[in-house]
């Protein structure tokens, strides 16, 4: 199981939101140059979980990013799930598969599936944060970027 570009880039940025400083504001473009992803990438991303309300966006020249939930309150498991999309791990209808209604194979896979997440949800954003990765994150903060 590999997760998505999307998903990648989705705990990047909430990791980096979650370790910056309460009333800290962070702008795509500094995202984007930390993590070396393309800007149009990451507002796609950005979008999503502003509409999750997992994050804030304030426009203007002062504006930016930052945290719109404590991030004890995001689960791992949800976190995934939402970014990855609620789609099976196969897919028996797209080409059409002649053991479909006959075969365990996606029954056994969905309830994986769900078990993952429920175990990543014994996981908080909080957890993912803890030192030495706010450590890190703090330092590349404080960093002049190639954007800056």
């Amino acid at each position: 199981m590999q997760f998505t570009k999307f998903t990648d880039f989705g705990l990047r940025v909430l990791m980096y939101l979650a370790a910056t400083p309460e009333h800290g504001v962070i702008t795509v473009g500094e995202l984007a140059s930390q993590f070396d992803i393309p800007k149009n990438h990451l507002n796609k991303v950005v979008n999503r979980m502003v509409k999750l309300g997992w994050i804030s966006a304030t426009p203007g020249r002062n504006g930016g990013l930052r945290m719109a939930q404590a991030p004890a309150t995001l689960h791992l498991g949800d976190i995934l799930s939402a970014l990855e999309g609620h789609g099976g791990l196969v897919d028996c209808d797209k080409p059409p598969c002649v053991l479909r209604g006959s075969c365990h194979l996606k029954r056994v896979l969905d309830i994986g599936q769900q078990e993952f997440y429920a175990g990543m949800n014994r996981h908080n954003l909080a957890e993912l944060i803890l030192p030495p990765t706010s450590t890190v994150i703090t330092r590349m903060h404080f960093q002049p970027t190639a954007m800056a």
